[in-house]
């Protein structure tokens, strides 16, 4: 777990915002380039999980987005930041290791719709 601390500055696992869940796919923005050959050797076809799972990780570079400013430029502003989403949900930015904040938005975050079976009004949040 500890064998890549320090060497990502953002990590971001997508959820689906109905259920929570994860959409099976991460974002993680390496602080260098050194760092990209071995992490991609470890998780490049992967299947070893925590929980039974059938699935296969691939490892693939990020499109359009790639380096750490561009991925904040992506997030700062997006309706994933509003204040109503669980933090668990929301882009993480680290330096040497640590969780520090995204940079606050530069402009009002509308809530991010919800697609389900619920009525109008259940389907953002705040």
């Amino acid at each position: 777990e500890k064998l890549f601390l320090g060497q990502f500055d953002l990590v971001y696992l997508p959820v689906d915002f109905s259920t929570g869940t994860g959409l099976g796919y991460a974002f993680v923005n390496l602080s260098a380039p050194v760092f990209v050959q071995r992490l991609w050797e470890a998780f490049d076809g992967n299947s070893e999980w925590p929980v039974e799972s059938d699935k296969v990780c691939t490892v693939s570079w990020s499109d359009p987005h790639q380096g750490l400013a561009s991925h904040i430029e992506r997030y700062q502003n997006s309706p994933v930041m509003h204040p109503e989403v669980p933090d668990e949900w929301k882009p993480a930015l680290f330096m040497h290791g640590m969780r520090v904040d995204f940079p606050a938005p530069t402009k009002k975050i509308k809530a991010p719709k919800v697609r389900s079976k619920k009525t109008a009004e259940e389907r953002t949040f705040g």
